[in-house]
This record gives C-alpha cells, sequence and structure tokens, in this order.
C-alpha cells in the first residue's frame, strides 16, 4: 500500500477527519537516521501527524515541528509542506526503550524516550514574521502532545492517534494515524458518539498492519457519515541542495572560511535530513569567499 492521506467531513460537516497511512515513509526515515525501534516510533509518529498537518495549508506554505523532551531521545525536529512531503532529524536514534510491567508490558515505551519538555508548530505563511505556538508534553507518547497542542495552541478541540509497528529486525511493519477536529457547529450527540468510537478503536499500526486502508479508518472513525474531500501522496523527501549548502558556507565569518581554504582545504556537509554529504574543494570555497566580497 502506497502512503496517501485522505481529508475529509464527517457527521454533517460537524467534524473534519484526516486519516494517513505512512510505512514507507516511516521506513525510510528509520534507514536514512538508523533509528531503534523507540526511537523509530517517536520520529515516526511525528512525522506522521506532520505530513497531515502540512496538508492544512496552502501550496506555498510550511510548518516545523520541534518535539524537545529530557528523555534519552532529546529532541525532534520535522518539516512540512502542502505537498505530503515531510523530512526529520533527532538528536539520539539509538534509543530502545520497552515497558517493563503493567497492561503494555513489552510495548515501546516511547513517553519514557521522549520525557517531559515541550511542542514547538513554527508556521511559514509566506508573510513577513513566521509563528510559532507551543505546548507542554503531555504523555511524550506524541498522539496525546499533539492532541493536546490543537486544543491549547489552535483552539480546535482535537483528537490525534497515531502508531508505528516495529518488526523484530527493526524494520516498520505499519504505521499510520488520524487527526479528528471538532466544527464550532458540532452537537452534543456528535461528540458523545466520537468518544465512544475513539475510546473503543484498535491501535492505529494495528489496523494498518490488518489491511486497512485510511478509507476504512475513517469510516470507522465517521461511523459510515465520511465525505472525502482529497486524496494526497505524503513521502519522506528531502530537497536540500549543493548551492543551498553554498550559501550557507557565505554565512561564515571570514576567519573560519579563511581556515576551511588554507588549513583544512576543503569542508564536507552532511544533511541532516538526508544524511547526503556535500565536498567543496578548495577552489570552490575560494570562490564562494570572492562572491560575498563583490
Amino acid at each position: 500500500m502506497k502512503d496517501y492521506a485522505i481529508k475529509s467531513y464527517a457527521y454533517n460537516k460537524e467534524v473534519r477527519i484526516y486519516v494517513a497511512t505512512s510505512t514507507a515513509l516511516v521506513e525510510e526515515a528509520r534507514k536514512i537516521h538508523q533509528t531503534w525501534p523507540t526511537a523509530t516510533a517517536a520520529l515516526g509518529r511525528t512525522l506522521t501527524v506532520s505530513a497531515m498537518m502540512g496538508l492544512m495549508y496552502k501550496e506555498e506554505e510550511t510548518i516545523t515541528v520541534r518535539i524537545k523532551g529530557d528523555g534519552p531521545i532529546g529532541s525532534m525536529l520535522v518539516e512540512a509542506n502542502a505537498l505530503g512531503e515531510v523530512r526529520g532529524e533527532i538528536s539520539n536514534p539509538h534509543v530502545y526503550l520497552k515497558y517493563e510491567d503493567g497492561p503494555k508490558k513489552g510495548k515501546l515505551n516511547v513517553g519514557a524516550a521522549v520525557g517531559q519538555g515541550f511542542l514547538h508548530v513554527t508556521k511559514d505563511l509566506k508573510m513577513k514574521d513566521y509563528f510559532t505556538s507551543s505546548s507542554e508534553l503531555q504523555t511524550g507518547e506524541i498522539g496525546d502532545d499533539f492532541t493536546y497542542y490543537f486544543a491549547l495552541s489552535e483552539q480546535v478541540p482535537s483528537s490525534v492517534g497515531v502508531g508505528v509497528l516495529v518488526d523484530i529486525d527493526q524494520h516498520v511493519l505499519a504505521a499510520g494515524g488520524y487527526i479528528l477536529q471538532l466544527m464550532p457547529n458540532v452537537k452534543e450527540e456528535t461528540i458523545e458518539k466520537i468518544e465512544s468510537i475513539v475510546q473503543g478503536i484498535a491501535p492505529m499500526s494495528t489496523l494498518i498492519q490488518e489491511g486497512k486502508s485510511p478509507e476504512d479508518i475513517l469510516s470507522i472513525l465517521a461511523s459510515g457519515t465520511e465525505q472525502i474531500l482529497e486524496k494526497h501522496p505524503i513521502s519522506y523527501r528531502c530537497h536540500c541542495t549543493k548551492d543551498g549548502f553554498a550559501r550557507s558556507l557565505s554565512a561564515l565569518d571570514d576567519q573560519t572560511l579563511h581556515d576551511l581554504i588554507h588549513e583544512d582545504g576543503e569542508a564536507e556537509i552532511e544533511c541532516h535530513f538526508c544524511r547526503k554529504k556535500y565536498l567543496f574543494h578548495k577552489e570552490e570555497l575560494e570562490h564562494i569567499r570572492t562572491s560575498r566580497k563583490k
């Protein structure tokens, strides 16, 4: 199944719902960053929700999601756009924590891996300034944290469900998520219906592994009342270029550029999002330096 997200209304337009399957996207991120299982789940959940959030914006607009906790993962940063493209980075990809006891015994303990901290969302709406909203992490499990973020910072009562299932060989078996948002005209009986469904629905990764499509999951959430507005592919994609990193080098101070040219003789830059490396030889560095002076 190819990764894609759907956007719809439901319950007579009282509710807006996004649903996505993101297995290939999360597996691509795992391979790039060489994440261990719990880090895979944490980054994968963040990428999945961010991909759906990106579809809430206009063509040229982008969002940057930062999750900064005090757990061993450290921080995660994800960029998303309205084309369904996401890319991300994680401070410590080598985290593998599981619940030792209780009803979740043996499952990946994403909450402990992320820890306590904050969720920040920065919107680039192609205006003069960026807009950043923040909220405190609730559980570190990502879904709960975005649910709280939407209610607090966006003033939109929401429910966010997201999951990543990792196989024993560490590759991603299933990943997906949903964002369900209540419209201002929502009726009380609709809220009660949705609460009942959300409490009883199986984990997203389980539904995806069982072969459920986003349309199938949407139908469960919408209780058959869905009106699909659009279907959009989502993917892990980095748009880094050598020219882009050349501009970054041109912003360095004269002494640093001088040292790179005369002491190192070259500079190698690795993109944090896709791990692609760009080598700048001495002549290229000298050209960057002289071009900047002109």
